[in-house]
């Protein structure tokens, strides 16, 4: 990132501040463990790393810490969160009910644009699973979430799953998915589409509820042994 140092975070001709796009490169090194789970953060470095002042730098990792991306200890500094068992669970718990809610009113609130669209992205991870694309894979599976929650209409779990569980969540997926799931994924996937299609929200809420559950053991299973290797 080419960015003068002497720029502050006014907004830039695309709109976006430099504090958002330090958010972002710093945001994107952390969930795919280039700055690794449990580093010191050093802002300075940071700073300097990409570009910019320390004011848009100090702005994102304050938005960082509010996302649970980074944790501060008194005494000790800020840190990238590490990954465990426990939260990982705790994570996984908590977004089953809130998406299986979320499914019971896509049912009820989405429109044939919306399903046209999750067709036409059921049909691209396919194509990309064909493909052995394994980053669409990871992004698609969440973008596959993201349009569901939308077509919820509710705001208050868009704001909860989007603008806060999903971003730790993404930097677990990143991290500890196992590669050779996302046969069964996808087909979990187009199971739970039709559910929604056929307006049947309780199934679709059930299926969801499943298909995020065996996520979760395999996510835990995958972060147990990565935690042995180390």
């Amino acid at each position: 990132m080419n960015l003068s140092k002497h720029q502050t975070s006014h907004p830039t001709k695309s709109g976006a501040t430099l504090a958002d796009k330090a958010l972002l490169a710093i945001q994107t090194s952390i969930i795919k463990g280039e700055l690794a789970a449990g580093s010191k953060i050093n802002e300075q470095a940071l700073a300097e790393q990409y570009g910019m002042s320390r004011g848009p730098t100090r702005e994102a990792l304050l938005t960082l810490e509010r996302r649970r991306l980074i944790v501060r200890t008194p005494h000790i500094g800020a840190r990238v969160a590490e990954l465990t068992i426990e939260e990982l669970n705790d994570l996984y718990r908590l977004r089953s009910v809130l998406e299986g809610m979320a499914c019971e009113l896509a049912a009820q609130h989405i429109n044939q644009e919306e399903l046209a669209q999750l067709e036409a992205l059921l049909v691209k991870q396919e194509q990309a699973l064909a493909a052995g694309d394994t980053f669409f894979q990871k992004e698609g599976d969440v973008d596959f979430h993201y349009r569901i929650i939308q077509a919820s209409r509710s705001k208050h779990l868009q704001e909860t799953l989007i603008g806060g569980l999903y971003h730790l969540l993404r930097m677990y997926r990143y991290q500890c998915t196992n590669i050779t799931r996302p046969t069964k994924a996808l087909a979990d996937h187009r199971r739970i589409v039709e559910a929604i299609a056929q307006r049947d929200g309780e199934l679709a809420s059930l299926l969801m509820r499943r298909h995020i559950e065996q996520g979760r053991k395999n996510t835990e299973k995958r972060l147990a042994t990565l935690q042995q290797s180390q």
